[in-house]
């Protein structure tokens, strides 16, 4: 890092860290220590991919597409737009779901991202989507001249890989071997999958439905299909008794229209703030509970500082009353619905074009009803309310804003609602095809600059292993060190880290490369390096053809790292690290000397490191598994070795452990 960051004490009597560096715990209003562990960036990338599995319905050429990633571990995809090509690539790849490697998404051009010519790009049975259907002209001429190097080190590892070619994209005689072509599935089949999903019985979709007809009439896009069928279960759910399955779809069929003169007139009819309040308040908690529009409502006339209404609760309009003024009503379960199908979405656009005023006022306020004490307030009510303020900011452009927002809510730690709430903007922010990219990058330089105020730390750990790292670990790798070289005390970060590496050689052989050959804080690194040169690891093959330690250059990044630990930190750190490599070298035998080696050329000639790693090894004796004498061995073996590395002796032959307790030697 190359600006130094000042020392913050949150409270009296709480931890004090007298170094660089910034320092942030995770007391407080922070999530207990389950909460933070969460699933793994690999199972929710798989759960990811498994649910798309459930509603995708196979195009044409999906069989010669998964012919040609079977025989030769790259397919290449070209299809009109709507086919669903990137689905249909997700899918081949979650179809060879493995026990070695790990699916991630290519970003070739990306500030962080190697060319695909990188040999260090593809690990041991990846699974990698090279998307680039929407690339021009140029950048797909650049990726082409890529793919021979790319497919090359795919089949050196055992890998697959599907890359989405751009539509009427050009493609040289030798990768034609590789495309194959799909078309859209039947728009029919694609509709009822997806009613299937949402459990409507089939023997209500398969009514006549003039309105549906007239839509699949239409060529019609996957994304539409799927987005019509959502539709019909909204409309089901918020009106069941209406016209039933043909009026759904109906309903369906309007909601495509744009209520904006609707909406326009509503406004203008309904001038009182109160009943302004109630429509916007419904708009965004569209499907809350009764109670929680009335309380919301109220809170938003507090935060836009209107005086309350004065008149006798027994002589005032009721809630279903004020309802029906705004085109709203309750349903048998109490939850509020507009009675036009994505009414809501409209009011939301209204107000956020028209009434730019209200704009930070709406922040303030949602931020406030995710915090109203109310059992109907849900988190998943919570996350939707959120995620509605966040999509009027990103359609207009303001993501920058959102993001804004995004760090004064983590900067309250006055409860954990509003860390929730920052969470679910920056999420929103990262999914969102457009602006995702500048998310990445923004939480990037956060990690590596920024003051950690408040819960800030927290937050940004949460969507790093929930939102990035699942098709994106190298960039949310990359996040987690800048992050865990800032942690004193606990370290989250650092055990997020550990555990992203664990899914893959190939990222724990590029994070020892930037902990070692590419660091700018060597002393930060070097703490990060003992945690991460996990000795157990680094044999285990983990079902790849060869362990990571047996690399000629995965050694010397461990000697480097090792080295630097002795320079670097005090022996107090580093001694049960080196304990734990001592330990494995007695089990490993057949890299019993290995291991050694690599501690004993990282100390070089000097005295006081081959001393102190000589005492290490003495006190770690007592501990080693099959008893003292395996551990007596090992000493004596690394005894040999510190002596001919300080020239004492010549170097002895390779020798095997003791024997167990008891064996004949």
């Amino acid at each position: 890092m190359n600006e130094a960051f000042t020392t913050r004490v949150e409270q009296a009597g709480g931890s004090v860290h007298a170094g660089f560096g910034d320092i942030y715990n995770y007391n407080t209003a922070s999530p207990p220590k389950q909460e933070t562990a969460g699933r793994s960036p690999r199972r929710i990338a798989d759960d990811q991919l498994r649910l798309l599995r459930q509603r995708f319905v196979d195009p044409e050429g999906m069989g010669e597409a998964r012919r040609l990633l079977a025989e030769r571990s790259t397919v290449i995809l070209h299809g009109a737009p709507g086919s669903g090509r990137t689905a249909t690539a997700r899918v081949l790849l979650y179809e060879l779901h493995r026990d070695t490697g790990i699916f991630r998404e290519l970003l070739p051009g990306d500030e962080e991202e190697t060319t695909l010519t990188d040999a260090g790009l593809v690990g041991s049975g990846d699974r990698l989507l090279l998307d680039l259907a929407e690339a021009d002209g140029a950048r797909w001429a650049r990726n082409r001249r890529d793919l021979p190097a790319l497919r090359k080190a795919v089949q050196e590892q055992h890998a697959h890989l599907v890359v989405v070619m751009p539509y009427g994209g050009t493609l040289e005689s030798d990768l034609q071997f590789y495309r194959a072509d799909i078309a859209p599935p039947p728009a029919q089949e694609v509709f009822r999958r997806h009613l299937r999903l949402h459990r409507i019985p089939h023997e209500e979709y398969l009514q006549c439905a003039p309105a549906l007809a007239d839509f699949l009439a239409e060529q019609r896009s996957v994304e539409e299909i799927a987005d019509f069928a959502d539709r019909v279960r909204r409309a089901r759910t918020a009106h069941p008794a209406r016209g039933g399955f043909a009026g759904w779809c109906a309903q369906a069929r309007d909601a495509r229209k744009a209520w904006r003169q609707e909406v326009a007139g509503l406004v203008t009819e309904r001038r009182e703030a109160p009943q302004r309040a109630l429509l916007i308040t419904t708009a965004m908690l569209h499907g809350a509970h009764a109670d929680v529009i009335h309380h919301a409502a109220a809170l938003l006339l507090r935060t836009l500082k209107i005086p309350e209404d004065k008149v006798v609760p027994l002589e005032g309009k009721d809630l279903a009353e004020r309802l029906t003024e705004i085109s709203a009503s309750a349903g048998p379960g109490g939850h509020v619905r507009f009675n036009k199908l994505d009414f809501d979405a409209t009011v939301r656009a209204h107000f956020w074009d028209h009434m730019p005023d209200l704009r930070r006022l709406l922040s303030v306020w949602t931020a406030r009803s995710t915090e109203l004490e109310d059992p109907h307030l849900t988190p998943g009510l919570r996350k939707d309310l959120v995620e509605r303020l966040a999509d009027q900011y990103l359609r207009a452009g303001q993501w920058k804003e959102l993001a804004a927002l995004a760090d004064e809510w983590s900067a309250n730690t006055t409860t954990l609602t509003r860390s929730a709430a920052a969470i679910h903007a920056l999420t929103h922010g990262l999914e969102n095809k457009q602006y995702g990219g500048s998310f990445r990058q923004l939480i990037y330089t956060w990690c590596r600059d920024k003051q950690l105020m408040g819960n800030l730390a927290y937050v940004l750990l949460r969507v790093c292993i929930d939102v990035i790292a699942p098709t994106h670990p190298d960039q949310a790798m990359v996040r987690l060190r800048l992050l865990a070289r800032r942690e004193s005390g606990a370290t989250p970060a650092l055990d997020a880290l550990c555990d992203l590496v664990a899914t893959s050689s190939r990222l724990r052989r590029r994070m020892l490369d930037r902990l070692t050959r590419h660091s700018a804080a060597p002393a930060d690194d070097a703490r990060l390096f003992l945690r991460i040169c996990d000795p157990v690891s680094l044999t285990d093959p983990g079902g790849a053809p060869r362990a990571l330690v047996d690399e000629e250059y995965v050694q010397s990044c461990v000697t480097i790292g090792w080295r630097e630990a002795f320079t670097e930190l005090p022996q107090s750190l580093w001694h049960p690290y080196a304990q734990r490599w001592l330990h494995t070298a007695t089990d490993a035998v057949d890299r019993h000397d290995l291991l050694l080696d690599l501690l004993v050329t990282a100390a070089g000639r000097n005295g006081q490191h081959l001393a102190a790693l000589y005492s290490v090894a003495r006190a770690a004796e007592p501990t080693t598994s099959g008893g003292l004498a395996h551990g007596v061995a090992t000493t004596d073996r690394l005894l040999q070795k510190i002596s001919a590395a300080q020239g004492l002796r010549p170097s002895a032959a390779p020798s095997r452990p003791a024997p167990p307790r008891g064996a004949t030697p």
